[in-house]
């Protein structure tokens, strides 16, 4: 446990300032601080939270921050499928609730160690993992209650939103190290930057579905190379 603790820690520096950031975007897009404490152990998905923030903050219809939100985080699916041999033997309860602390840190960190195992499911890896994903959820929590704090003594006109950019860049770039990943983040970039006027960002969901497209393309023409 304390050894997938260990194994995220690189990466507290960058999820600290993501937690800061968005604690202090609930406040500022409207929330109460309520509704904020209550968003972070509920939704905890930065990426989920940012993007439906400026939806709920223009008052976009429901379905729409929901559709948002599930597709920003569709990579978690594909996260799970990759787990899901390491899992299969434990009770689904506690399958259900390691999926929702999983994070993009921990699969990072878990994946490397163990993907040539060739016991899968085994107790050091499941208390691993969680060691992981406890520990990035618990800082979580506790630099999003410091951003909600913050929020009412940071001015607007700081434009910590890139900062939440460069928190993100540092927790994904380890995840770059392909060349379908490689395609993936420059057609969701390109199209991101081509979608902007769209109204209530949609433009975001657009590139979103683009990069996996990219990326699904990418790993199959990946695939006929090696096979030839």
């Amino acid at each position: 446990m304390l050894d997938g603790a260990r194994a995220v820690a690189t990466g507290f520096v960058a999820f600290t300032v993501w937690g800061v950031v968005t604690g202090v975007a609930m406040v500022k897009s409207g929330l109460s601080i309520g509704a904020a404490l209550a968003m972070s152990p509920i939704v905890y998905a930065g990426s989920a939270q940012l993007t439906s923030l400026p939806l709920i903050a223009a008052g976009a219809p429901l379905w729409l921050i929901f559709t948002a939100g599930v597709i920003v985080n569709l990579r978690f699916v594909i996260f799970g499928a990759a787990l899901h041999p390491y899992f299969r033997n434990i009770h689904w309860p506690k399958r259900l609730l390691l999926g929702y602390l999983s994070v993009d840190v921990s699969f990072v960190a878990f994946m490397p160690r163990y993907v040539d195992a060739s016991n899968k499911g085994t107790v050091e890896q499941h208390w691993f993992y969680v060691g992981a994903v406890g520990s990035t959820w618990i800082i979580w929590q506790i630099t999003s209650v410091i951003g909600i704090a913050l929020a009412s003594f940071v001015p607007t006109s700081w434009s910590l939103d890139f900062a939440a950019i460069l928190a993100l860049l540092a927790i994904l770039m380890p995840l770059v190290n392909n060349r379908p990943v490689y395609v993936s983040m420059l057609v969701t970039a390109v199209v991101a930057w081509l979608t902007q006027p769209l109204p209530l960002r949609l433009g975001l969901l657009i590139a979103v579905i683009a990069g996996i497209l990219g990326g699904m393309w990418a790993e199959s023409r990946l695939r006929r190379e090696r096979a030839k």
